[in-house]
């Protein structure tokens, strides 16, 4: 089980606890659209090689679009927002390396270790370098049997306090969906679908569970965006992104996958924090590769709907201050 919420708001890190790349810091002070990116992606995600080219192709496809790219990870004890492609190159080879959340920041920082972030120090550590969208693949959330193990991921928590933009394809199929959904509710999250009130399920288009809202273009997300800004709140606003239907697994073979995976976890005593890499290497497995292609198109879609965001957000503040 995963662990704690953020600081209060307050708090505020001395200015050498956290590294801003120089091309970051003045994307965001100029206004210039950027996008964060996780590295347990590649880190603990992906196989190699296929992680460090998927990583790449991401900051790749940004620049591209007119976008800054700020892939996070803590670097030789340096949480780090903008990872040089060298980072990101000796992160992805690195066996063994820490699995980081937001709990594990200041542990992993003062023993100098390397560490793929999760979505929860992500987005912990875009939000202090100024950076508003973050893409990732799948959210963490409710655990099936939560309700005596209590494990849920602090994805949930530190988002409740953290007030950036995370596009996903919904929260990992391995999870309770039901559950996930009821916390967001109750940590008062708004879900919106894009294009979509149909919630995804990361490996299929429909998770079999309706949202109440959606927004069919960047610029109604960016207009959501800036109205939670405006009012001061200070949780994230989550856009479900579903993957592409033609390149989605056979959702009629999801179930069965998915009893197999757990399956087998129970049998090897496998749980905690461990048990997210091990049941997506068992679904990976299981489908002979086809959910490695899907894994890798959910994070295409959302990186590339994350650079929209960013782009009208940009825009929209440019707006604001001619108008100012």
């Amino acid at each position: 089980m995963t662990g704690l919420t953020t600081p209060a708001p307050e708090a505020t890190p001395s200015p050498e606890a956290i590294r801003v790349s120089d091309e970051v810091a003045r994307a965001v002070a100029e206004g210039t659209p950027v996008v964060a990116l996780e590295s347990t992606i590649f880190t603990h995600g992906l196989p190699r090689p296929r992680n460090l080219a998927v990583a790449l192709e991401a900051e790749e496809r940004l620049r591209e679009a007119g976008v800054v790219p700020a892939t996070i990870g803590v670097y030789a004890g340096v949480p780090t927002v903008g990872l040089s492609t060298e980072q990101i190159a000796e992160l992805s080879a690195t066996d063994g390396i820490d699995k980081v959340s937001l709990r594990d920041l200041p542990v992993v920082a003062a023993l100098g270790r390397h560490g793929g972030t999760t979505v929860a120090a992500t987005a912990f550590l875009a939000h202090r370098a100024g950076v508003r969208v973050f893409s990732t693949g799948g959210l963490g959330g409710v655990h099936f049997g939560a309700s005596e193990t209590f494990d849920e991921s602090a994805d949930m928590t530190t988002l409740a306090a953290t007030p950036v933009t995370v596009v996903s394809a919904g929260v990992k199929s391995i999870l309770d969906i039901r559950a996930t959904l009821e916390r967001f509710e109750t940590f008062n999250i708004p879900v919106i679908g894009y294009r979509t009130t149909k919630y995804p399920g990361f490996y299929v288009t429909d998770s079999g569970h309706e949202i109440a809202f959606r927004v069919d273009s960047p610029e109604e997300a960016a207009r959501v965006i800036d109205a939670r800004d405006g009012l001061g709140l200070p949780q994230a606003v989550l856009i479900a992104n579903p993957v592409d239907p033609a390149k989605q697994l056979p959702p009629e073979e999801l179930d069965g996958i998915l009893a197999r995976a757990w399956a087998e976890a129970d049998r090897q005593g496998v749980s905690g924090n461990a048990s997210t890499p091990f049941l997506l290497d068992f679904i990976q497995r299981d489908t002979q590769g086809r959910s490695l292609e899907v894994n890798v198109e959910v994070y295409r879609g959302n990186v590339r709907l994350g650079g929209e965001i960013a782009t009208a957000l940009s825009a929209s503040a440019a707006t604001a201050a001619r108008k100012a």
